[in-house]
């Protein structure tokens, strides 16, 4: 899909920014049970930080950075011993605490002491290249539903828990976005976001030589490498434009632009209503700039995930705001065409595409403006998809086009 298809001025900029921001990521382990391909992390076994390294780290965020969530990641933060004391500090600072997880370690038990800790949400990532065993060996981007809603409903009996889902999505697996949205909705009640990661890797046909500092640096030593030439210029309009050939009335309201493009479309946020049988419609950028200066206004943070009472709110929504925006009354409209939808409970639930690193071609590397998924290391924030950059070269790698 072309960009210009797509006009930004024409969807409302989310406000993030690196002071002030949504969401922070805080890494308690670098350690993973799973080998995802495109892992931008390398699995190290002992790599657990103390607890005390750990709450520096949110020291550092707090010091730096205003934050509505942090999204608890790796590795794998289950893995983490102390995760359930990571939890409980983070609640007691009056952050939202949202585990980034494979899910593979999750039990009831464990769930349930992270709830009495007062984790707010999880993320779990799942998808078809994670190598994951047993039963799920060889399955494709559809049959892990199965998966996804084990999940879904784990949470959903723990009850007021966050549930959200994201995948990388690869030239491959492109093809079955569009039905894992169509899960979601038959899923809107406890299912509230779901995000597809466009997938990136460095790969030999790439037309940069890699430097750190004045140093060359060998393509096939940087830790996020493919050996084998792949696509990694998948855009997030390109998911787009394939979920428009099922859903073509899918609508998009607000973005993150990228660091050298600002006509670029980072993260791309859709936001819709309805019930498990029917979208009533999809809301607009003034809906979403209401509500972030609102929660701004009033709790001195842009939101980030929203409570599962907060999606079920959906109906009340729409009957309350519809004055202020044009596509609550569009929706509203949709709901009056029967009018018994007025009594029963309908859903907001959010749809992301993001898009990592991109180049020009002139070696410049597009990055998120305002990325929210900012990290701690050597008490300097920095963006986490390239925190091996730091830790293999201490400086952020240059791509120059090749003579």
């Amino acid at each position: 899909m072309d960009n210009r298809q797509l006009n930004h001025k024409e969807l409302y900029r989310l406000p993030w920014s690196l002071p002030d921001n949504a969401i922070s990521w805080l890494e308690p382990t670098a350690m993973c049970n799973l080998a995802c391909d495109g892992c931008y992390r390398q699995n190290l076994k002992n790599s657990h930080l103390s607890v005390d390294e750990v709450k520096h780290h949110l020291d550092i965020f707090q010091k730096l950075r205003t934050t509505d969530c942090i999204s608890i990641a790796g590795g794998d933060p289950l893995l983490y011993p102390d995760i359930i004391e990571i939890v409980a500090d983070i609640k007691k600072r009056g952050l939202k605490p949202v585990i980034n997880t494979n899910g593979k370690a999750l039990t009831e038990k464990l769930l349930n002491d992270l709830k009495k800790a007062g984790v707010y949400g999880f993320t779990f990532h799942i998808d078809s290249k994670q190598g994951r065993g047993g039963r799920w060996r060889g399955k494709n981007e559809i049959e892990l539903n199965e998966l996804r809603l084990e999940y879904a409903e784990m949470l959903a009996k723990a009850g007021d828990i966050s549930c959200s889902f994201n995948s990388t999505v690869y030239e491959d697996t492109l093809q079955y976005v569009p039905e894992l949205i169509d899960w979601s909705h038959k899923h809107i009640d406890i299912v509230h976001t779901m995000v597809f990661i466009v997938f990136r890797h460095v790969i030999p046909s790439m037309p940069f030589d890699w430097y750190a500092g004045d140093r060359k640096v060998d393509w096939d030593k940087i830790m996020y490498h493919s050996d084998s030439d792949r696509d990694i210029e998948m855009l997030s309009t390109d998911v787009l434009a394939k979920v428009r050939e099922r859903f073509p009335e899918f609508t998009p309201a607000a973005y993150l632009n990228g660091t050298v493009k600002p006509d670029s479309f980072k993260w791309l946020l859709t936001e819709r209503v309805g019930t498990k049988d029917k979208i009533f419609g999809y809301l607009g950028p003034k809906f979403l700039e209401l509500i972030m200066t609102v929660h701004h206004y009033f709790k001195g943070t842009y939101l980030s995930y929203a409570s599962p009472s907060l999606t079920e709110m959906g109906r009340s929504t729409v009957l309350l705001l519809w004055p202020f925006e044009k596509s609550l009354r569009k929706i509203l409209l949709n709901i009056l065409k029967n009018p018994l939808h007025l009594f029963r409970k309908s859903y907001l639930q959010t749809i992301m595409f993001i898009q990592p690193v991109d180049f020009t071609e002139k070696g410049d590397q597009n990055m998120c403006d305002g990325c929210p998924d900012i990290t701690v290391y050597k008490d300097e924030l920095i963006w986490s998809c390239r925190m091996e950059e730091q830790k293999q070269y201490d400086t952020w790698l240059r791509t120059v086009p090749k003579n």
